[in-house]
């Protein structure tokens, strides 16, 4: 008689909302299948893109036969972690030339956001974080599973489809002293709802008040406008004022270097000597947890934003795909208008960056996927980088009939 496995009494876990997406996708063997779930980019043709800035330079780490394949510093690799840190603050940056900033290099921005909230729930003495409600469905868990109380903050108003700034200011302004405030640097996920530069510096004021301490999570730093500096104006307006913050840093959406998992933690301190006694904290937390990150993506950020002409390569290429997401933004809202589907659809060329939330419920997406083979996740959210001319009419069709037959 076979004996009983000791891990017989596991129940089976539901899929990952997002994730699941996509299995759920690849099971169907329709040709008209759309998956607009998942946040990667596609061409036009619906095809994964490798930048070729991207490829460049790794065809230069691999004609170099002085590198090695030794482990990097449990911080990661220097070069990348001094250009991460200019990226986001800006080269010019105070905070950078009087090393107040501590960087670690971290595995994407999963683990730059894992990463910092593990050092708060040891080091900080407020162990409560602000989250905006929506977000990202695995913020939930990363500061969760670190040790931190989870709350949130008002930030989307389904009747405008737009920011509800009021009841933002509200909810921050009523949250207890030295709590943590988690905010989207840019492209506010799942939204694509931003506040205004006018509103940040609002943000900013109540907050520095309130000695609410923010974690910026910089998923899409040029992805969404189309210009570095633009995208990040929300997180050098708070340093700008010489206060303190943190902030995570992914290259997955704009370098295309999803599964390299690339990204960086940074800490702004008020003083030198603080970020030094930081950093020697933080690896602390990263050596048991994974001793050191990979050394095969950070040489190609590296190598790419060291190199001036390299550098404007890849902001072009970025360039393209921000506007090609915001020429997908009009195309659908001019086929919706010239289709006349009910409701007002100006919120899909208003929001930012790779997802729109469309305003969709529950079962209409549901029927979207059964009747048109269309995938999303159940809150409404669709990536516009999956999005292409040829699939605009096919998603028109399927919108005007969930709007127009299922309540």
């Amino acid at each position: 008689m076979e004996s009983s496995s000791v891990f017989a009494n596991i129940v089976r876990a539901p899929e990952d909302p997002i994730l699941g997406v996509t299995v759920a996708y690849n099971k169907d063997s329709s040709p008209h299948k759309l998956n607009l779930g998942v946040g990667a980019y596609r061409t036009e043709e619906g095809k994964p893109l490798v930048l070729n800035v991207v490829r460049r330079a790794e065809q230069m780490l691999v004609n170099d036969s002085s590198r090695v394949k030794e482990y990097l510093p449990i911080v990661g690799l220097a070069d990348f972690n001094k250009l991460s840190a200019k990226l986001i603050f800006g080269a010019d940056s105070p905070a950078i030339q009087e090393n107040r900033v501590t960087t670690v290099q971290c595995l994407s921005g999963t683990g730059s956001l894992r990463v910092g909230a593990e050092f708060l729930a040891r080091h900080y003495h407020q162990l409560v974080i602000y989250i905006p409600n929506p977000t990202w469905g695995n913020h939930t868990k990363i500061f969760g599973l670190a040790g931190l109380s989870v709350k949130a903050y008002r930030y989307y108003d389904p009747s405008t489809r737009g920011l509800d700034f009021q009841g933002l200011l509200e909810d921050l302004g009523a949250a207890p002293s030295g709590s943590i405030v988690l905010l989207h640097a840019c492209a506010h996920n799942p939204t694509g709802v931003d506040p205004t530069i006018e509103q940040w510096e609002q943000i900013r004021q109540l907050m520095r008040s309130k000695g609410l301490l923010p974690f910026f999570d910089s998923a899409y730093q040029g992805f969404a406008s189309g210009s570095l500096d633009a995208d990040a104006g929300s997180v050098r307006m708070f340093v700008a004022d010489g206060g303190e913050c943190l902030a995570a840093q992914s290259y997955a959406k704009n370098m295309g270097l999803y599964g390299e998992r690339v990204g960086a933690l940074s800490i702004v301190c008020k003083k030198a000597d603080v970020a030094s006694r930081v950093e020697s904290q933080l690896k602390l937390v990263i050596r048991p947890m994974y001793s050191n990150p990979p050394i095969h993506g950070a040489s190609i950020v590296a190598t790419i934003l060291k190199d001036r002409d390299m550098y404007n390569e890849w902001t072009v290429e970025l360039k393209a795909m921000a506007d090609r997401i915001i020429s997908m933004r009009q195309q659908l809202f001019d086929a919706l208008s010239a289709r006349g589907t009910p409701g007002d659809w100006s919120h899909i060329i208003k929001q930012i960056g790779m997802f729109t939330f469309t305003g969709l419920n529950t079962e209409q997406v549901a029927f979207m996927t059964k009747e048109y083979h269309i995938y999303m996740t159940s809150d409404g959210r669709i990536s516009m980088a999956g999005l292409s001319s040829r699939t605009v009419p096919h998603l028109t069709d399927a919108i005007h009939a969930a709007v127009t037959r299922v309540g």
